[in-house]
């Protein structure tokens, strides 16, 4: 019953977050755990004799490729491929995202949704003029250029396996303590003028929300009747003594 209330928190943010571009759904899975009961003075050997089996949820992000939409805006940008753009935050620290959504502030520079600083491969921010925010075009390759001039190529990173990473909110991932470094990405394509939508399927979502209620409704029945059982058999014992 915990498992699927759950299940029902990740399907409301994965259809809360449905618009969200480039957002990556959550999913779950409920492996088969074998615990044994112990009593007291029960020991191993018992335990494995009296195997209780339960349902584990696992909970995991589902790294799908989202469709790509046009949007009429030169600073929007969708990574066809697994790589992840890179921003730095005011203190230093980096995150990886897929989220496109750009824009250049008064003094030029190159930032996201956010305000925080999108990354060049070079590693300093990409400046461009203000004033013509509609003549910069960005290469599939990430080149930024702007009348014909190179400012900047945007870092693209992937990773070996996409599991090792943590979303932490508002699109933005950090790869797990101990898991191997952020490498550069060699199969990503960057479409200006295009963003990434959610790979969330609100119909598929809802399907899974009445799924969840009903296993929920289900193991809540069988506990009801447990403890029916339970009142019938102590009313039967003190009823005999």
């Amino acid at each position: 019953m915990d498992g699927n209330i759950k299940w029902q928190q990740m399907i409301a943010e994965n259809l809360a977050a449905g618009s969200t571009p480039a957002f990556k759904k959550n999913e779950i899975s409920f492996s088969t755990v074998v615990s044994g009961i112990l009593g007291a003075g029960s020991d191993t050997a018992s335990a494995e004799r009296n195997p209780a089996v339960l349902p584990k949820p696992a909970f995991g992000t589902n790294f799908h490729q989202g469709s790509l939409e046009g949007t009429g805006s030169p600073s929007d940008l969708a990574l066809d491929g697994n790589g992840f753009l890179a921003v730095r935050l005011p203190d230093g620290r980096i995150y990886y995202t897929r989220d496109g959504t750009f824009r250049v502030n008064l003094q030029g520079e190159v930032r996201n949704k956010d305000g925080y600083e999108l990354v060049s491969e070079a590693g300093a921010p990409i400046i461009v003029n203000p004033r013509n925010k509609e003549s910069i075009s960005v290469s599939p390759a990430g080149e930024i250029s702007e009348g014909g001039l190179i400012r900047g190529k945007l870092s693209l990173w992937e990773f070996a396996d996409m599991s090792d990473l943590t979303p932490i909110g508002n699109g933005y991932y950090l790869p797990k303590p101990g898991t191997p470094p952020a490498v550069p990405a060699t199969d990503t394509t960057v479409h200006q003028s295009q963003l990434e939508a959610s790979n969330t399927l609100p119909m598929a979502e809802v399907s899974n929300l009445l799924l969840a209620l009903r296993h929920y409704e289900a193991n809540q029945r069988v506990i009801q009747m447990h403890d029916e059982r339970m009142g019938r058999a102590v009313q039967e014992l003190s009823s005999t003594t």
